[in-house]
């Protein structure tokens, strides 16, 4: 039997609702193929053709699984771009909820706006402090998807080389983990997609969870590394002290009045990207609440905040859009 997880469930009811809405399809045409098994199997033979649905990163258990449940189980769920408007490009995206949760609207949403400029998305469940985990499960589930995502990259007619990662908000501390601890791959590996690089080509961060210091988000902070951390990992997952001159170009946005996650976050990553000369494009709005996504917890395209308009300009700069740009004045 087969288990659909309750946040794809909800991406499902999504497509259905907004079909009608987007002309071209939320998802593409995939041909028919795609091989996975239920969640609760925990095995993944890698597609022949682009998948379809959910799919674990892994076959066989997670490293350090606590159980075979569907938390115990990182996956990625694919929303393919349009075959016209297909640029080949794809975007891992990490959903927030304080590592305690996924916030669809984070998620699923995401996916369907990068389909309308053509880009690819998947989004990522990973391993959350609810379910048991802490670091390093996150962090080696958002590096997995990268590597799984490129691996695939001709099979599934992507390109390898124009694959990023998003996140908001926790995910986009866990997006901004991925940006800033990446490695090239182990070439000795016996699993084939461990020999990829995890290098995200570009990140997208909404309103992230940067810092595991002063200015954090406490119960971020306390789900991905506990009660009494040791500082040395704090120090390892400030990801504003991270930063090199080979991290990728980086998209952040955050408002002024959110009074979850403090701007200082966004500050802090954009300074140190200048300190290593690293292209961005920072985006501070006096108004907006955390969480707000694409502009509501609703899909409204007629509602959105105009950060998606500087996005997707920047997307298209970068060469991995080709969304019809906007001109905000």
């Amino acid at each position: 039997m087969k288990i659909i997880s309750r946040y794809r469930l909800f991406s499902l009811c999504v497509i259905a609702l907004c079909a009608v809405r987007i002309p071209g399809g939320l998802v593409s045409a995939i041909p028919p193929g795609a091989s996975y098994q239920s969640q609760n199997g925990g095995q993944a033979s890698v597609p022949a053709q682009p998948p379809r649905f959910e799919f674990p990163l892994w076959e066989g258990d997670a490293p350090g699984a606590l159980g075979k449940e569907a938390k115990d189980i990182p996956t990625l769920t694919p929303y393919f771009a349009p075959p016209a408007k297909a640029t080949g490009a794809a975007l891992i995206i990490c959903p927030g909820g304080s590592y305690v949760s996924l916030s669809p609207h984070e998620g699923v949403h995401y996916a369907l706006w990068l389909n309308e400029q053509g880009i690819t998305g998947f989004v990522l469940k990973y391993r959350l402090g609810s379910g048991g985990y802490k670091h390093p499960a996150m962090m080696q589930d958002v590096l997995r998807a990268i590597r799984y995502v490129r691996a695939n990259a001709v099979k599934w007619r992507l390109d390898a080389n124009r694959i990023g990662v998003m996140g908001s908000s926790a995910g986009g501390h866990l997006a901004a983990t991925a940006l800033t601890h990446f490695d090239a791959g182990n070439p000795g590996a016996a699993d084939p997609i461990d020999r990829v690089s995890s290098r995200p080509s570009l990140g997208i961060l909404c309103y992230p969870v940067i810092t595991m210091g002063a200015d954090t988000h406490s119960g971020s902070k306390r789900n991905l590394l506990g009660d009494n951390p040791d500082p040395g990992l704090v120090e390892f997952l400030s990801n504003e002290k991270q930063v090199t001159k080979d991290t990728p170009p980086t998209f952040i946005f955050h408002t002024f009045e959110d009074t979850t996650v403090k701007v200082e976050n966004s500050l802090e990553f954009a300074a140190a990207l200048r300190r290593n000369g690293v292209p961005f494009s920072l985006h501070i709005y006096p108004k907006g609440a955390h969480g707000l996504g694409l502009g509501s917890a609703q899909w409204d395209p007629g509602n959105r905040h105009p950060w998606t308009v500087e996005c997707a300009a920047w997307l298209k700069e970068q060469g991995f859009g080709n969304g019809p740009v906007q001109v905000i004045r």
